[in-house]
């Protein structure tokens, strides 16, 4: 059974930069949408960024575009979220997305 595994989540001061992972033990992402979703204390869950496993197109969420970068190994195997500048705005528990199956995710603060 498909199960994803978030990692690389913490404490990042204003203004600094983090590396989410999501990995899929024992098995490959194929060529579909793998996504990111936070949310946030209170909040409903929100899109964050996505990359077709295919051809590596992205998408973002357009307020944080110039902030963030999603990669995919080309090996099928994990997929990167970089965060840079971050905020506190940004704090909220981190989700990977591939079709219906979701991680149980990965904490960020931004905080000094």
């Amino acid at each position: 059974q498909l199960r994803l595994v978030e990692s690389g989540g913490g404490v990042v001061p204003p203004g600094g930069s983090l590396r989410l992972t999501c990995t899929a033990p024992g098995h490959k992402f194929g060529i579909n949408k793998v996504s990111w979703y936070r949310q946030a204390p209170g909040k409903e869950r929100e899109f964050v960024a996505s990359i077709m496993y295919s051809n590596g197109t992205p998408e973002y969420k357009a307020s944080i575009e110039h902030r963030t970068t999603i990669s995919r190994d080309p090996g099928q195997t994990t997929v990167w979220l970089v965060m840079n500048v971050m905020e506190p705005a940004d704090t909220g528990t981190y989700y990977c997305n591939y079709g219906t199956c979701w991680g149980q995710g990965t904490q960020v603060t931004v905080s000094a």
